[in-house]
């Protein structure tokens, strides 16, 4: 069986996204996820290298669905764009790339 379809009780096809979305409700507070969200949403590159902001990036996206999502994938890297020191922004430009592993390994 797909490592992504799993079936649940009375033959119900459990999604990634739908284990993930009830493991977070289970096991995250509501204001522990909140607060996860708008670290991400502040989430700005700083000193960090481009390696260790990614990290970081996707570590709170695990937080947030909507950035786990295919249909989100564009989202997701215009934030991490969005994030990214002003200097690194130059050297890029405003990219078309709109897969997260292939724009971080950019």
């Amino acid at each position: 069986m797909n490592a992504k379809l799993r079936m649940g009780a009375g033959g119900i096809v459990i999604t990634w996204e739908m284990f993930q979305g009830e493991f977070l409700r289970k096991y995250f507070p509501a204001d522990i996820k909140n607060k996860k969200v708008v670290e991400l949403m502040e989430l700005k590159q700083g000193d960090m290298s481009v390696a260790e902001y990614a990290i970081k990036f996707e570590s709170l996206c695990a937080f947030s669905l909507h950035y786990n999502t295919m249909e989100a994938e564009n989202d997701k890297c215009v934030k991490f764009e969005s994030g990214l020191r002003t200097d690194i922004k130059h050297l890029i430009g405003f990219s078309q790339i709109r897969d997260f592993a292939t724009l971080v390994d950019k």
